[in-house]
């Protein structure tokens, strides 16, 4: 492939013709390699130091690659759009500093991974390693990014070729950089992960051929799970580098490119004529449950998504399995652009890249012991304009049933926000970084977020990590991705990095690394009821699911409490419960007793009460009389045989001694359809000579009346 096309990391443009089917057939078995090469690196510190920066000179760039778009959804209102804008969030400001700049090629694919005491940063060619507390790039950076190859000779070790990743193996102290090999036949995936904790030192070195097939838009997770840990990816593939083929879903073996084998098995699914997926990649030191597949996740129609759970075997590969449950269903969306072009930009015609076709960069996952979840994000219509679509999805994944547990679109005026990244801290706040622009905003780098204390489905007014200073011209492509990270020193700071014009040019991008923290919500707890109306029969029971919720990580004991049960009915409920941090217990308020219950609507207070805080909820209860008898008039009656109608009614009594019309509620019987029928609004037809029993029922309850039919007159 040429190089005078842009460089499309995510090379997911969902523009061709076809579409995604409704639901795939997982392959049965994957496909087994191992490196085409290894090696081990020399210390990063001692390459070369890269190149400069080329102003303004013509910019080297990879052309965009389609796949088939995504089916539509029926209806397209966005029911996620957040419409009301809560209170400001909490938030501390953290060091932020400028990143590596433009090197002669667009996009900058800016990403990185945080670590104990630096962070890597990752652009489209060149790497930097920054110390973390002062902001300093190290002295001699950034490199070029096929140096670190170099031993493994080969395209590694000479192309660039763009989508790098750099990931902190937070479980391991150990750092995993990865690119792809190249742009042309045969194609390859590019590995280093660090020999030590340091990540200026050697590394581990692989390529992993993918043959005719163009690995595209690569996408690295860490999965470090008890067994079989691995490092996911995916990535689009195209036919020598043209047709799209679909995705391929991938596991590396962690423990053997962590241990430095010289051949660490890679296995890999290939999902036909789909594309766009993120591989799950874990924050916090807690890993998956054991057992626990790696996930891939996809937006696969404008109202789903879908799941991909891969358990991998790298002893037995012919054991490991792929399977897709039952796609997600979400609020229907439009993708913003339609997946293209169409971000404005103060003072040019110059609009830039959406890339709304895909899911984007990272698919952030979190165990938190009683529950786990997953957030990611990707771009949408918004009236005029464009937002960011968000989910936090929940569950025991392993079991093949997550739920979106909360869903938003954040577009708070009439700004485009797009090239978005999302991420949770161990307080279960998550925050949103995203580019911003219009035709009186430069493309600026900005965040929103939330704690747990705020409403589901919603997020705080907007923060600028940096403002920009002018448009890029001449070129459309944007990102092509971003990274917000969690810091493993703490588990609370974001750090979020994303690109900006400091002037307007055609290609002297700058990029922006920011941190912050979200103060957390006081810890508290809440109180909801499920269902909060039951209605019941006198001498019937009833429940309701009461949620106890903890808030900012509070983890007490609550006291709890029932006041207005009516008078002789039982109203049960634990005494108290604790709900563990950040999550929820679920009890239940069993009613019974209701036989001598007065007929009525009550209202029952649940009320929970900690050292420092109360809360309550409530349930409304609704008290319907039993029916106790049923009186069929008219009583007795005598019809004539010939087809002669006879209209019976039902009137029903109460244990209240209320009575009413039932007529259209009972179940009508004649004891003999020969004499007479009846049809279920109580009309009986005369059939022949002699009586009949009519009997309405309703449950045990019934009342009867005897229809005599007589000979006709003309006998």
């Amino acid at each position: 492939m040429n190089r005078t096309a842009y460089l499309a990391g995510a090379l997911v443009l969902l523009l061709a013709t076809g579409g995604f089917a409704s639901a795939q057939n997982a392959p049965v078995s994957p496909t087994v390699s191992h490196p085409s090469a290894s090696a081990v690196s020399s210390r990063l510190t001692d390459l070369p130091e890269s190149e400069g920066q080329k102003g303004d000179a013509e910019k080297e760039t990879h052309s965009h690659r389609h796949v088939p778009p995504h089916e539509s959804a029926t209806d397209k209102n966005d029911d996620a759009l957040q419409t009301t804008i809560h209170r400001d969030l909490n938030v501390n400001r953290q060091p932020s500093f400028p990143g590596v700049g433009a090197n002669g090629f667009i996009p900058p694919d800016p990403n990185m991974a945080v670590g104990q005491n630096h962070i890597v940063q990752a652009v489209n060619v060149q790497i930097g390693v920054f110390d973390k507390a002062s902001g300093a790039m190290l002295t001699g950076y950034p490199k070029t990014l096929s140096s670190l190859w170099a031993p493994l000779g080969g395209d590694c070790a000479t192309q660039n070729a763009g989508d790098p990743i750099a990931q902190y193996d937070a479980v391991a102290d150990r750092w995993l950089i990865t690119q792809v090999g190249s742009l042309s036949p045969p194609f390859s995936q590019c590995i280093a992960v660090s020999q030590s904790s340091d990540p200026t030192g050697q590394y581990n070195l692989y390529s992993y051929s993918f043959g005719n097939n163009l690995n595209d838009y690569a996408k690295f997770g860490v999965w470090p799970t008890a067994s079989n840990s691995a490092y996911l990816s995916t990535a689009n593939l195209f036919a020598n580098g043209a047709s799209f083929v679909g995705a391929a879903l991938c596991a590396y073996d962690r423990a053997a490119m962590l241990s430095g084998a010289s051949a660490p098995t890679a296995l890999c699914y290939t999902i036909s004529n789909d594309g766009g997926f993120l591989p799950s990649d874990q924050d916090g030191l807690t890993p998956p449950p054991v057992g626990s597949p790696g996930y891939f996740l996809t937006f696969e129609t404008l109202s789903s998504l879908r799941l991909y759970l891969f358990t991998p075997d790298f002893a037995n590969p012919n054991n490991s399995t792929l399977s897709a449950p039952p796609d997600i269903n979400v609020s229907p969306f439009n993708m913003a652009c339609g997946g293209g072009t169409c971000i404005p930009q103060p003072g040019t015609s110059n609009q830039l890249d959406s890339l709304a076709d895909r899911l984007m960069y990272r698919l952030a996952y979190r165990n938190f012991g009683d529950h786990e979840a997953m957030v990611v994000n990707h771009s949408v219509t918004s009236g005029s304009s464009v937002g960011v679509r968000w989910y936090e999805l929940r569950g025991t994944f392993s079991s093949g049933a997550p739920t979106v547990y909360q869903q938003g679109t954040f577009a708070p005026d009439s700004d485009y926000r797009w090239m978005g990244s999302i991420a949770m801290d161990k307080n279960g706040d998550i925050a949103l970084g995203y580019s911003t622009s219009s035709t009186t905003t430069y493309p600026a780098v900005r965040f929103t977020g939330r704690t747990s204390a705020y409403p589901l489905n919603t997020m705080a007014p907007e923060t600028t990590l940096q403002v920009g200073g002018g448009s890029q011209t001449g070129y459309t492509r944007w990102g092509d991705y971003t990274a917000l990270r969690i810091d493993p020193s703490d588990d609370t700071t974001f750090w979020y990095t994303n690109e900006y014009y400091s002037n307007t040019s055609s290609g002297s991008w700058n990029t922006f690394i920011g941190s912050f923290q979200i103060v957390p919500a006081a810890q508290d707890f809440s109180l909801s009821a499920t269902p909060s109306s039951l209605t019941v029969t006198q001498g019937s029971s009833a429940s309701s699911q009461v949620a106890l919720s903890s808030v900012g990580g509070f983890n007490s004991s609550v006291s709890l409490s029932v006041s207005g049960c009516p008078a002789s009915t039982t109203c049960a409920l634990p005494n108290s419960a604790t709900p563990p941090a950040n999550g929820s217990t679920s009890l239940s308020l069993n009613i019974s007793n209701t036989g001598s219950t007065a007929p009525g609507t009550y209202t029952i207070i649940i009320t929970g009460t900690s050292v420092s805080t109360n809360h309550s909820t409530s349930v409304t209860l609704t008290v319907v009389p039993v029916l106790t008898s049923i009186a069929v008039t008219p009583a007795s009656p005598s019809a004539s045989v010939g087809a002669t109608t006879v209209q019976f009614n039902a009137t029903g009594t109460y244990s209240d001694n209320s009575s009413k019309d039932i007529t259209s509620s009972v179940s009508w019987a004649s004891s003999s359809s020969t004499v007479a029928t009846i049809d279920t609004s109580g009309l009986a037809t005369t059939q022949a000579q002699g009586t009949t029993t009519i009997t309405a029922a309703s449950g045990s309850i019934s009342g009867t009346t005897t229809l005599t039919v007589t000979a006709s007159a003309d006998d």
